[in-house]
């Protein structure tokens, strides 16, 4: 029989071993695997064959293993028991018996030859054991070194792997270069045909969550929650928290001794404005907070409608839409509120028109009128769409006076889309 023995390979298992950082046991059923691959590419297909490294020897033999039969009928994997008897002379009918392998038929194999052979095998451990470590960090902060920048991609070594922190998630106005440090939050990691790819990300939300808790140990260790974050990436963030400890502060703890902590997380993404703002279940409060420090005047809130009119002074109106409309989008993603800031100018010329719109309706005086408008009722439909009970708590008055007014509003509705009707009629008639 033929038979596949490879000179001692403890030191080039031990050698793979060190070197990828793979436990030794992985790195011999690699090899073994590997030899009987070869084994059976040479031999053909049919074979029941197993490779087995011994340790004493540092040596792999493969094993062909046949049944005792009293008829063969297929000599690949049959052996008949008289010549069972010739290897072992206790074999009986039944038995499996293994047939070291013995004829020199493939070469000799040696050391570097054995290493390159196990190569992919060896790679696709170290990409399994890579995967598995670092997918166990997924959505912490890493540190690396920008290795290459490839068409705005930048590719950053982490030591044992490479990153790539692609375009879309870098903030705009940062540039690196070869040799740069640089952080970031590992969004993602797949594994693909090459190994491994880890995605890295300083844009996103996640990236901003873990630098506070990075910086403020009351976030860490959960005194203080993040409840929301609304982020524009290298321009302004918002960030809402809270606590259920009295005894913090959270807005505090997060800005730190002489803002020591918001200024180390400023500092990391180069200059970033960040508001750090209590969260409540208010929605006006809340609005008002997310604005971040803009004299507000009233606030009108249609809760069905999930919008708040927020009414400021003139000279606060630039402050409270922000540059390119930031602080307003980004305080309307933090609250989950559509928010319309308007100016007292504006809006005491739209009071006044929306007042007599609203007083048009049958049995809606001044002083209702201005009440339906102050509580978001601020067209006839708004009353028509309305519930009796919550329009009643709304403008203080009792649910039988209020369904009078949604009633009213209704005829009146009808009657405005009649004349409408009416009127286009008689245009299209004249014509």
């Amino acid at each position: 029989m033929p038979q596949i023995i490879i000179n001692d390979l403890n030191p080039v298992i031990d050698q793979v071993s060190k070197d990828k950082n793979i436990e030794r046991y992985l790195v011999v059923e690699a090899l073994e695997q590997a030899i009987l691959a070869i084994a059976r590419k040479n031999l053909g297909q049919g074979y029941d064959l197993e490779a087995h490294f011994t340790e004493e020897t540092g040596e792999i033999e493969v094993f062909m293993f046949k049944q005792v039969v009293e008829e063969v009928k297929n000599t690949k994997t049959e052996i008949s028991l008289e010549e069972a008897l010739k290897v072992d002379p206790d074999a009986i009918i039944g038995d499996s018996l293994g047939l070291k392998v013995e004829k020199n038929i493939y070469g000799r194999i040696e050391a570097q030859v054995a290493k390159q052979v196990i190569f992919q095998k060896i790679k696709e451990i170290e990409y399994k054991n890579i995967f598995n470590e670092f997918n166990e960090r997924k959505g912490d902060i890493v540190s690396g070194l920008v290795r290459k920048v490839e068409k705005s991609v930048i590719i950053v070594d982490l030591g044992k792997t490479e990153a790539v922190l692609p375009r879309q998630e870098q903030i705009f106005s940062e540039t690196y270069k070869p040799h740069d440090r640089i952080r970031a939050v590992l969004s993602n990691i797949k594994m693909e045909k090459g190994g491994p790819k880890l995605i890295l990300s300083r844009a996103s939300d996640e990236f901003l969550i873990k630098l506070f808790e990075t910086e403020v140990p009351e976030i860490y260790d959960g005194a203080v929650k993040i409840v929301r974050v609304a982020r524009a990436p290298g321009f302004r963030s918002k960030i809402a928290v809270a606590t259920t400890n009295k005894d913090i502060d959270p807005v505090g703890a997060c800005v730190g001794m002489r803002g020591i902590r918001i200024q180390s997380i400023t500092n990391e993404l180069r200059g970033e404005k960040i508001d750090i703002i209590p969260y409540s279940d208010n929605p006006s409060k809340f609005v008002v907070s997310a604005l971040s420090s803009v004299e507000v005047s009233n606030i009108i809130v249609n809760e069905d409608l999930k919008s708040i009119a927020v009414i400021v002074p003139d000279d606060q109106l630039a402050l409270a839409i922000g540059k390119q409309g930031q602080n307003v989008r980004l305080a309307s993603k933090i609250t989950g509120y559509k928010i319309d800031i308007l100016s007292e100018s504006k809006i005491s010329a739209k009071d006044k028109n929306a007042y007599k719109d609203l007083m048009d309706i049958p049995g809606v005086g001044e002083i209702t009128a201005k009440l339906l408008y102050q509580n978001g009722y601020v067209s006839t439909n708004d009353i028509v769409g309305s519930d009796a009970e919550k329009l009643a708590k709304d403008i203080s008055v009792d649910v039988k006076k209020a369904e009078k007014i949604i009633n009213s509003a209704s005829v009146y509705l009808e009657k405005v889309k009649s004349d409408m009707e009416l009127k286009e009629k008689i245009e299209k008639d004249a014509i």
